[in-house]
């Protein structure tokens, strides 16, 4: 008897290993699916001047987890020009027109700078702001192209730390222009800062700060 007991246990021993195999199986198969679902493409329409997404809970999480766009009527999101594009470059969305006709890259760039005057040279700022992982809105009501949060900051969670303005290496900026830009940005309590895009698309900041001499 005493050797059929030891027998038995034997015999467990590798069918309990069977079974923490066949849980550690399923486990990484469930992660593999929770991946899965978080990497799901969400569908956008571009539809008069407009980009909205379909209302599903992937694109709620566009706004939820980095504040893309804002909720409208029915769960969907809309999304700027600049959040679309940058999103469809991230593979993000996939883009829609009116008649469900998928929509290149290219098309909707070219349909957007017409929209939008100088959409490039925002966008570039834009892009470079998402990219380091800050959130960037727009800030029309400021008199400002943009404002920005800090990283880790959410709008509702506190101000916006800078209002920016996007410009071309090229362009010129009159003193009474510069003037009224800093003067926006300390009525709103704001740190000004000057997005310079050159030809390559690449961008270098300039943070002015008000002194007393």
């Amino acid at each position: 008897m005493a050797k059929s007991k030891t027998i038995t246990k034997k015999k467990q021993e590798p069918k309990s290993k069977k079974l923490e195999a066949k849980e550690k199986a399923k486990s990484e198969t469930a992660k593999e699916i929770s991946v899965s679902k978080h990497k799901e493409k969400v569908n956008a329409f571009f539809i008069k001047e407009r980009v909205m997404t379909e209302s599903t809970d992937a694109a709620r999480e566009l706004y939820s987890l980095n504040r893309y766009g804002s909720i409208i009527e029915g769960g969907k999101v809309q999304l700027s020009l600049l959040e679309a594009l940058y999103l469809f470059e991230k593979e993000k969305i996939i883009l829609f027109d009116g008649r469900n006709k998928g929509i290149s890259h290219d098309i909707f760039l070219r349909k957007a700078k017409k929209l939008e005057p100088n959409f490039w040279i925002r966008y570039c700022v834009f892009k470079d702001f998402r990219t380091r992982g800050y959130i960037i809105k727009t800030a029309l009501k400021f008199g400002a192209d943009f404002r920005v949060y800090e990283r880790g900051v959410k709008p509702g969670e506190d101000h916006a730390k800078w209002i920016i303005y996007p410009v071309h290496e090229a362009s010129t900026l009159t003193w009474h222009e510069f003037s009224a830009k800093n003067r926006v940005a300390h009525s709103t309590k704001k740190r000004l800062m000057i997005g310079v895009v050159d030809d390559e698309g690449d961008v270098t900041y300039y943070e002015i700060r008000w002194m007393r001499p």
